[in-house]
């Protein structure tokens, strides 16, 4: 019985520790630094409860230097297997320039209907890059973008 509740205890601990990751911005604040370590394209969830608070990030997969693959069974499988209700796709693009290709928003769109079927909420999909001259941010979100739709 001392160690169920040593566990629940620890528990609540890390949830009230959870950063909450309820903007882009915040988010990307969360992925800056992994992203610019990576010099191919690498594709990521952030998995989060229902209080849109981090459970944590899970490395899907990584690809070349300008493309990645992804299966929506590889994503919902680490939301299953968290118990998230929500997720944020992420990835990042190592030439800097963060806007979605035609394959970045196919995908996104793919994933966002897995998600309704299985009752979990894809929030946004951040492609992380650089800030640049006509480019205050270093990442794009699509939701912002207008891609993502009720």
């Amino acid at each position: 019985k001392a160690a169920f509740t040593l566990a629940q205890r620890m528990a609540r601990e890390i949830q009230m520790e959870s950063p909450l990751l309820d903007t882009p911005d915040r988010i990307a604040d969360v992925l800056r630094e992994d992203a610019r370590m990576r010099d191919v394209e690498h594709f990521q969830v952030v998995l989060l409860n229902t209080r849109r608070k981090l459970i944590r990030i899970v490395n899907i997969t990584q690809g070349t230097l300008d493309s990645v693959l992804i299966h929506p069974r590889e994503v919902f499988r680490a939301a299953v297997e968290h118990r998230a209700s929500a997720l944020v796709l992420t990835h990042n693009h190592p030439s800097g320039d963060p806007n979605p290709s035609e394959a970045d928003i196919r995908v996104t769109r793919d994933l966002m209907r897995a998600g309704k079927i299985l009752k979990i909420e894809v929030l946004d999909h951040i492609i992380m890059g650089q800030a640049s001259e006509g480019r205050s941010r270093d990442f794009i979100s699509l939701r912002e973008l207008g891609y993502f739709y009720q």
